[in-house]
């Protein structure tokens, strides 16, 4: 089984090694994970990204107006001319969504669930620049692109875990380091939820930071609950048909407990429902202004995939599929479809393919639900024509 295949990205390990031992479970130091890895993007491009209004940037500087102060993009380029020789980071986020290039690095990361990678962001670090010990509540893989890096490695924390005053930044008060190494390029640290970590540049460098998406239980709770109230009528409610005679009016009694539980019961047992939400939930865009659909008539884009056009996804986009009792359900970007189970193929061709066209899909031409499918995801923006 692939599963068990030895993975350089993982320092030579299985995927279900490393899933069984590692995973949210215990951090993982992987020395050359990417061979002679070069990065794809420079720091000054990386500077010119921060520039732009789209784009998603902060600046974290140890020793500014207080201690580590944090500025938000676009920046000028008056901004790092201002700025000191050290001590200082930048980070990008999404960045796997501008470059293709960067992009390309998920490939590495197959093993895993795609719906549950968040984004590449990536930091540029002045010497002895870093954002101060912290913890994430997300699984993370940081990458080594140039330069060295020495991180340090504590205590496992949580909400109750004491914090510096800050107003922006989540900076740990007390930091226990337990190990440290340095990082150098392609070089890789996998860290699970909660462990404190604290990275420093050693000189000037880049690291890439792979996320994962994991939403808290609040959110899952919030949302699925507003989602789920979309589809119940105003008339069903707490009901009590077999009510008995009280003693004491102004108990609430044991079996109005049980009568509500049921009533939740019922409606958040509803899989269909619960898997619908779930996955319009993991695959909203994380930018959805760049998710934008295009007014096209469904003659027209027959006639261009005809002639040969070639359809891409949106990188800003995020799809996902499963299956359920009656056919198949597709995610795409925060909005779900249910089609029939005959489009299984075309349907794993779509999430997976670099890119669509008469070619690969010659096996659907003539699939009339396969060509509207096509269709509404390029008027809703997940897939667009290759040359726009």
């Amino acid at each position: 089984m692939t599963s068990d295949i030895p993975l350089q990205v993982l320092g030579g390990i299985s995927a279900r090694q490393f899933l069984r031992d590692y995973w949210q479970k215990k951090p993982l130091l992987i020395r050359q994970a990417i061979p002679e890895f070069q990065s794809p993007i420079s720091p000054d491009e990386l500077a010119g990204l921060s520039l732009e209004e789209e784009v998603e940037s902060r600046l974290v500087i140890e020793r500014g107006d207080r201690p580590w102060e944090l500025r938000r993009g676009p920046f000028s380029e008056d901004t790092y001319q201002q700025l000191p020789e050290k001590d200082w980071t930048l980070l990008v986020q999404a960045v796997d969504q501008l470059v293709p290039d960067v992009a390309d690095l998920l490939e590495h990361f197959r093993f895993l669930p795609n719906w549950r990678i968040d984004d590449v962001m990536i930091s540029y670090a002045a010497p002895g620049g870093g954002v101060g010990p912290h913890y994430d509540n997300y699984d993370v893989f940081l990458l080594q692109a140039h330069g060295k890096r020495r991180w340090r490695i504590g205590q496992m924390c949580d909400s109750d875990s004491p914090l510096l005053p800050h107003d922006d930044l989540r900076i740990l008060a007390d930091f226990q380091g337990t190990d440290e190494w340095v990082l150098e390029p392609g070089d890789m640290l996998y860290l699970p939820p909660r462990l404190a970590h604290f990275g420093t540049a050693e000189d000037a460098c880049m690291t890439y930071s792979v996320g994962f998406r994991a939403p808290s239980a609040a959110e899952v709770l919030t949302h699925f609950t507003d989602f789920l109230a979309q589809f119940l009528p105003d008339e069903e409610r707490y009901g009590d048909a077999d009510l008995q005679p009280v003693e004491d009016p102004f108990e609430i009694q044991r079996d109005a407990l049980e009568r509500l539980k049921g009533l939740l019961a019922e409606h958040m047992g509803d899989e269909r429902l619960l898997l619908t939400w779930f996955g319009q939930f993991m695959t909203e865009p994380r930018y959805p202004e760049r998710v934008e659909g295009a007014e096209l008539a469904l003659a027209d884009f027959r006639s261009a995939i005809r002639d040969g056009a070639v359809l891409v996804r949106n990188p800003s986009a995020r799809l996902a599929w499963s299956e359920v009792d009656i056919g198949l359900l597709l995610f795409a970007s925060g909005q779900s479809r249910l089609l029939p189970a005959g489009l299984r193929d075309l349907l794993r061709l779509v999430c997976s393919a670099d890119a669509l066209h008469v070619d690969n899909l010659s096996p659907w031409v003539d699939n009339e639900d396969a060509r509207t499918l096509l269709w509404e995801l390029v008027k809703q923006g997940s897939l667009e024509f290759a040359d726009e």
